[in-house]
């Protein structure tokens, strides 16, 4: 592997120093939000960056809207939601359960997720993050890393005020895009070969009859052959442009709302559109937003409890399912997803399918009554020291980051490099000589609940 700058500065860099720390996480998402505050409960000064002025990154920008990863799945028709998931995960999940901001499980297939309020995600995040004492800086982007003999040092910024440095022992990439680790130079991977999951645009409907909805559409919030047998004649009909026939509603805490995943973006030449090409990105969210009124015309037209409805909101963003991949010292792979590995190193589980949107419909690979585990290493970037990634840019191959992406995961891997930081910083010890059996100890001392 090289190094390969691209946007690095030395530490003699001569921007304002607008803020110093022993840990700057880069991306206040799940991953971002679990590893700033677990990171300051620990003891150390800690900053959050993020480019939005509020936390949540997919789940709140990208109107992802649901925890993903917490249960087990199943084939019994009569099993109940077993969750596996405990820790920072178990943390926020609880916390917005009791700010009433999410839903009671639902089925999702053969396992289960829970539906949130963004408004509360926002808040439970904030509320967490400053009560442990995280600096937070929004409207920050990053546009630069501040590099010495191959350790990250820090990052610059682009703010409201103007340019500034921040400089850090330990830099975490939470960004869901590896933006840290592409400025800097370091190897990543995109998709396979280039080819990327689909982005989308998640959208929440208003003004639904949810009571009736339900009574049409049942219990799993997948829909049935049926309905995709109707979109796909309406599709035909020239009436609608409804490119994705199996789409996912959700009904949220809110009253008369359900979540709508059911979006396929993709190029005007027929290509998954990657997150990582700014024209990409920009055509995913133009083409997104004109999907969002097909999907919403389709629904009220067609759907029992939606004949009033109208859409009373749409992500930030497109919702980004893959981009950059960090190269890290082990990479997750599709085989260790398929035959559910678990590990003496593991510090984060994942019972959730194989996710993979990508051709004409998605492919699910249900994990029935399992789970695997994610190894250390896969937060650890193969060259250059200070430096950890966490969240979906973790180092994994393309099925298995369809798998490991999602949202309790996320969390996790946030737990554990912001525990792996503070060992490395209270020890001397170089972050990619930690022993991954002794980050998975501090998570079970963290209520990861691992050996369980």
């Amino acid at each position: 592997m090289t190094w390969k700058a691209k946007n690095t500065f030395t530490p003699d860099h001569g921007f304002p120093v607008i803020a110093s720390a022993d840990i700057v996480v880069a991306g206040g998402g799940a991953a971002g939000v679990a590893a700033a505050a677990t990171a300051a409960s620990e003891g150390k000064a800690v900053l959050l960056v993020e480019r939005y002025g509020f936390c949540g990154g997919n789940a709140v920008a990208g109107l992802s809207g649901t925890i993903c990863g917490m249960f087990l799945a199943s084939e019994s028709e009569s099993r109940k939601a077993e969750q596996v998931v405990f820790g920072f995960t178990d943390t926020f999940y609880r916390a917005m359960k009791a700010s009433g901001g999410v839903t009671a499980p639902q089925r999702y297939g053969k396992t289960w997720t829970v539906t949130h309020d963004p408004h509360v995600w926002r808040e439970t995040a904030e509320a967490l993050l400053l009560e442990r004492g995280v600096s937070v800086l929004y409207h920050a982007l990053i546009i630069g890393v501040i590099v010495a003999d191959e350790t990250i040092r820090g990052l610059i910024v682009a703010t409201k005020s103007g340019l500034g440095a921040i400089e850090a022992q330990v830099t975490i990439d939470a960004t869901g895009d590896a933006d840290v680790v592409h400025l800097a130079g370091l190897d990543y991977t995109v998709g396979d070969g280039g080819v990327v999951q689909n982005p989308t645009m998640i959208f929440r409907l208003g003004g639904v009859d949810v009571a009736r909805f339900l009574e049409y559409w049942g219990p799993d919030t997948i829909c049935a052959p049926e309905v995709s047998t109707m979109i796909r004649d309406a599709d035909a009909s020239g009436r609608y442009s409804l490119p994705r026939s199996k789409i996912w509603l959700f009904p949220t805490p809110r009253p008369g709302e359900l979540l709508c995943n059911a979006t396929r973006v993709m190029g005007r030449d027929g290509r998954e559109l990657r997150a990582d090409l700014t024209e990409d990105l920009t055509e995913a969210e133009i083409a997104g937003r004109l999907q969002v009124r097909e999907y919403a015309s389709f629904l009220r037209d067609h759907v029992p409890g939606c004949k009033t409805s109208f859409v009373n909101d749409t992500g930030v963003q497109a919702g980004i399912r893959q981009s950059r991949s960090a190269v890290g010292q082990q990479r997750l792979s599709n085989a260790d997803v398929i035959s559910r590995r678990k590990r003496r190193d593991g510090i984060a589980r994942s019972p959730w399918p194989i996710e993979l949107h990508s051709g004409t419909k998605p492919k699910l690979e249900w994990l029935i009554e399992d789970f695997y585990e994610v190894p250390y290493g896969t937060l650890v970037p193969v060259r250059g020291e200070g430096l950890l990634v966490t969240g979906r840019c973790l180092s994994a191959e393309h099925e298995a980051l369809a798998s490991a992406r999602v949202t309790a995961q996320c969390f996790q891997y946030g737990q554990a490099a912001a525990l792996a930081a503070v060992r490395s910083l209270e020890t001397g010890t170089a972050l990619r000589e930690l022993d991954g059996e002794e980050i998975r100890e501090l998570m079970n001392k963290n209520g990861a609940r691992l050996d369980d």
